[in-house]
């Protein structure tokens, strides 16, 4: 299927999407497989676990066969998108895009490419026996692919937003949603990529470099959102959320999930190499917000796209919008942050003990909108026959 004019950039979320999904099943093995001398599970304590034929063994083949499944659709969305824009790129809706407020929409792909970063650090862990013993040399490297894709991210906006100061003319008529945070959501996902290293490098130069980098982006995405933020909903209230791109509200969600993560992987990377000691209690006080201004995102999405009957003509119906793969996210980062709020803010302050009846009770909602995330991924997935 080739699309030229008709491409949107936003198909690129449909690779983004698949993508979390396959990290997401990483977190299972991240915080219900013991490892004891590792900040990550990796292959050397999956396998193990594996073989072993309990319970856990299961929980650790299930994961292993989606991360792969989901790995795989992610690099097949992410070839078929890019030829597509290339192609896009020769077309005249290519340079309508670049002129007008659409041109933030590009942020898409240095998003998605940040996440195939992730993806591969995952691969690598899962599938690869002894990474962890060369994991410093490979951090430099992890380094620079962020640096990389942080770079475009910051070219696309700077000329996106110098644009704007200069000509003034930002259609305010087609604001009344928040798809314009689709750039704060790929400094958010720059700034997590650069928190690995930061939090888990045992060199003080590589440490101090993710450390910097990672503020840095996350410092420019907050300050994008407090603008985003206001003149979205300015928008909103005077002219109603716009029906198709009613799934931005949603947004905020996997920004927060991203935010949240980078701050308590500094958290650690500054408590092992800087002499700065963690209070747990901060962890459980920290993880707790987030989460719930996730759920309170996540009701009032769900209440407005339910009264606008968006699910039923952009999920259930013959109708497409390349916007609709911007639903996956939102679920897959509400389960990523449920993993780190159970495990961090609550297993790790002995509210509810690992492994317990009441932390898989807990764990039950976030499985819940993961599997929901996954039904809603592959009816899209057959509807658009990438």
């Amino acid at each position: 299927m080739i699309l030229r004019e008709k491409f949107s950039p936003m198909c690129f979320l449909a690779s983004l999407g698949a993508g979390g999904l396959s990290v997401s099943f990483f977190m299972y093995l991240m915080f219900l497989v013991p490892h004891p001398n590792t900040p990550m599970a990796t292959y050397d304590f999956i396998m193990p676990a594996l073989i072993k034929g309990d319970w856990l063994s299961f929980v650790v083949a299930f994961s292993l066969v989606f991360i792969i499944a989901f790995a795989f659709l992610h690099f097949k969305l992410l070839i078929w998108n890019t030829k597509q824009y290339n192609l896009y790129k020769k077309t005249a809706s290519y340079q309508e895009l670049i002129n007008s407020n659409s041109q933030i929409t590009l942020m898409t792909i240095p998003l998605t490419f940040a996440m195939t970063i992730n993806v591969c650090f995952v691969l690598g862990a899962v599938f690869v026996p002894g990474l962890w013993g060369i994991v410093e040399f490979l951090f430099p490297f992890a380094l620079i692919g962020f640096m990389v894709v942080g770079y475009f991210a910051l070219k696309i906006f700077f000329e996106y937003f110098s644009r704007l100061l200069i000509k003034g003319d930002f259609d305010f008529s087609k604001n009344n949603n928040l798809s314009q945070m689709i750039s704060i959501f790929a400094l958010s996902m720059v700034a997590v990529g650069f928190a690995a290293p930061g939090a888990m490098s045992h060199n003080l130069v590589i440490n101090s470099i993710g450390i910097f980098g990672a503020l840095f982006f996350a410092s420019l995405a907050m300050l994008l959102m407090l603008i985003k933020l206001t003149m979205g909903f300015k928008n909103m209230f005077e002219k109603g959320l716009g029906l198709e791109a009613a799934p931005s509200i949603w947004i905020l969600i996997p920004i927060l999930t991203l935010l949240g993560i980078t701050f308590i992987r500094v958290s650690f990377g500054l408590e092992h190499n800087y002499a700065t000691p963690l209070a747990k209690s901060s962890l459980f006080v920290f993880t707790s917000t987030i989460l719930s201004l996730q759920i309170i995102f996540g009701i009032l999405g769900y209440m407005v796209m339910k009264k606008m009957g968006y699910f039923e003509k952009y999920i259930h119906s013959e109708d497409k919008s390349s916007v609709s793969f911007a639903l996956i996210c939102p679920g897959v980062a509400f389960f990523v942050f449920g993993m780190f709020f159970v495990n961090f803010g609550l297993a790790f302050n002995g509210i509810v003990a690992k492994y317990s009846i009441a932390y898989f009770i807990i764990m039950l909602p976030f499985i819940y909108v993961q599997i929901k995330t996954i039904i809603y991924f592959f009816k899209l997935y057959k509807k658009f026959s990438f």
